[in-house]
């Protein structure tokens, strides 16, 4: 019995040494930390607002998101309406009448802003400030106070403004330089690109042909040419040898006054004529029949629509300038389908359908007068 009792406690006391043995590693097992996932990073915000170099060398804070443009002066207008027709706030000034068979109701009748430089006109800052534009561009020939003015101006009206410097040879970097200002590169790279193929075809056509001759005149008399060297003269420049050399080269649209006597002496064999100059009446005017390009009868009007092909703004139209210009000049080595060529353009940078009767019109003064001196077959 005593044994059996032994027996018993030992039993008794093993398991209640089990039982403690066990004790710590159940609680440890209970209250093991429990694991979680690592928190996820939170993104950064994306800026509202970046910096950005204009031409000029100056550093502009602007929006990130830049949703509505407003423009200095007509050459801009012409050049972002290409890029950018829905931003647009305003323009500088009203659309030639010709432009409303061409353009959208909504973008012939957008507000009038006014414009920087040139003209009559100045930008309305009233309007500027009523349009809800975040930033304000300027394009073309920079002007030797153009960094104090856009300075004073952005100060005066708490708007960026910034200053893309565009020539007819530089236009493709203009494109680029804005794409990458608008946060466009994509829209920016198709206008870039057209540029610099018809720049590139334009400089063969140029460097192949025997220059014609030539001046370009305007005004109610025709006796103001856009002379040698002007930044107006750039197109004229390029594809012809332009005998309008002046002492001082007038850098406004108007060029620089002459009399017939000195035109006499230029003797040119070809004339371009402005719209709106004396190309319907010089053809019978004794005074200028002793000139080659009259008495020949190589003379031409410049097309319009919607602006002046050869500038006036000294705009990115223009390049319809070039193309028609060397067809006009150099058609055996231009060889352009120019209605196509033209129809490209118009559809690019007026997002518009050109027709092949509206085209007729553009040019029945400079092509079409071209065709039908031509002897017949």
């Amino acid at each position: 019995m005593k044994k059996a009792l032994f027996l018993l406690m030992v039993l008794m006391m093993c398991a209640s040494v089990f039982a403690c043995a066990a004790k710590p590693a159940e609680v440890a097992a209970t209250e093991a930390p429990v694991a979680t996932e690592a928190p996820t990073p939170t993104e950064e915000p994306a800026p509202t607002t970046v910096q950005f170099t204009d031409s000029v060398g100056r550093v502009v804070e602007l929006p990130a998101d830049i949703t509505k443009v407003a423009i200095s002066g007509p050459l801009a207008q012409i050049v972002l309406f290409a890029l950018c027709p829905d931003k647009l706030v305003g323009v500088a000034s009203k659309w030639d009448s010709s432009a409303e068979q061409y353009l959208a109701t909504e973008y012939y009748n957008l507000p009038e802003l006014g414009q920087l430089y040139g003209g009559k006109g100045e930008l309305n800052l009233e309007t500027l400030l009523a349009s809800g534009a975040q930033v304000v561009i300027d394009v073309g020939e920079p002007k030797d106070s153009i960094v104090s003015d856009l300075d004073a101006l952005q100060q005066q009206t708490g708007i960026p403004f910034v200053h893309i410097t565009a020539t007819t040879a530089t236009m493709a970097d203009a494109y680029t330089k804005l794409g990458e200002l608008l946060n466009m590169p994509e829209e920016a790279k198709v206008l870039a690109d057209y540029c610099a193929k018809v720049y590139a075809r334009t400089t063969e056509i140029a460097n192949s042909a025997e220059k014609a001759n030539m001046i370009y005149c305007l005004g109610d008399t025709g006796l103001n040419v856009i002379a040698k060297g002007s930044y107006h003269a750039e197109v004229i420049d390029l594809l012809a040898n332009n005998l309008a050399e002046v002492a001082e080269p007038s850098s406004k649209g108007s060029g620089n006054e002459v009399d017939l006597e000195q035109i006499l002496l230029w003797n040119p064999d070809v004339i371009l004529f402005a719209p709106g100059s004396i190309y319907a009446t010089v053809g019978s005017d004794p005074a200028w029949q002793q000139v080659n390009a009259i008495k020949n009868g190589t003379y031409y009007e410049v097309p319009m629509g919607p602006y002046n092909w050869m500038g006036f703004p000294p705009s990115v139209q223009r390049y319809l300038g070039v193309m028609w210009m060397s067809q006009l000049l150099y058609p055996d080595t231009a060889q352009y389908d120019l209605y196509t060529a033209v129809a490209e353009y118009f559809k690019l940078f007026y997002h518009t359908d050109l027709t092949q009767d509206q085209y007729d019109t553009l040019v029945a003064n400079s092509i079409g007068a071209q065709q039908a001196l031509k002897p017949a077959a």
